[in-house]
């Protein structure tokens, strides 16, 4: 069976990840995400492991917790061996992507439901390698030719 690691921060984009729930009986998955008092609560439900929240008012420690982020996704890559990375973003999620395509792995990025106009921050980095880049609206498809249009998840 494929091994896929569906990964996002926490909040909104881990709500999104969870919209793809009935694909992860498919694969031998992983679910990745920060670590919080809301996704905590999921240990129980999915196989999961948790990153680092790292919320970015305190430059110095988010420093750290940025670092602490690459060495976990890099230890997850290499134990878990994932033949794909599915994420919907944030930073963690762009964290994973990066290291993954430097792993040979296969990318496919879910862009949020919230960016309508133009792509997120991290969007426009992990749309430069993704091998499939999946929108939720169809204005990015216009504007982005590597867009494919999935309607909405939520």
């Amino acid at each position: 069976m494929k091994r896929v690691v569906f990964v996002s921060s926490s909040g909104g984009h881990f709500t999104e990840i969870l919209k793809l729930e009935k694909l992860f009986k498919n694969y031998e998955y992983l679910l990745v995400t920060e670590k919080t008092e809301i996704t905590d609560g999921y240990k129980d439900k999915y196989h999961m492991q948790f990153l680092k929240y790292g919320p970015n008012k305190n430059k110095l420690k988010y420093i750290w917790t940025i670092l602490y982020n690459i060495i976990k996704c890099i230890s997850i890559i290499i134990k878990f061996k994932p033949e794909t990375i599915v994420t919907t973003g944030a930073q963690v999620g762009g964290i994973m992507c990066f290291l993954g395509k430097i792993a040979k792995k296969r990318i496919i990025y879910i862009e949020s439901l919230a960016k309508i106009d133009s792509l997120s921050v991290t969007g426009k980095m992990v749309y430069k390698f993704a091998d499939k880049f999946y929108v939720q609206w169809e204005s990015l498809v216009k504007k982005y030719e590597k867009a494919e249009y999935i309607g909405r998840l939520m």
